[in-house]
């Protein structure tokens, strides 16, 4: 069992969090309840998987945990596209972010390989 708050990939999992409610404050406020709900919604389940899968007993259930947290990166992702398109977010604050989230998603995956 790992703890959480050591994990590089929960760490920029929460920086990830924290600049997404800094860069949707400015989304249209008719969105609210809709796209700025869905996207603060997902980047957060990603470093909350993460720490829950660590208070898990076995490697498996962490595992298991983390396949959730990667999904919700994913589904992170997909909606900073639409968020794009829309043009919510300048394409550089894009950019970054989706470099970030790219990152994170690889890190899950390899923190899966070693269990």
């Amino acid at each position: 069992m790992n703890y959480f708050k050591e994990l590089k990939v929960w760490q920029k999992a929460i920086d990830l969090v924290t600049k997404t409610y800094l860069k949707s404050a400015a989304f249209p406020k008719e969105e609210l309840y809709g796209l700025t709900s869905q996207i603060r919604r997902s980047a957060v389940s990603i470093p909350s998987n993460i720490a829950e899968g660590c208070g898990r007993k076995t490697n498996k259930d962490f595992a298991n945990f983390l396949g959730v947290a990667l999904g919700s990166a994913f589904e992170f992702e997909t909606q900073l596209i639409i968020c794009r398109n829309l043009q919510f977010l300048s394409e550089q604050d894009f950019e970054y972010l989706e470099k970030e989230v790219h990152h994170i998603q690889n890190m899950i995956i390899k923190l899966q390989s070693t269990l």
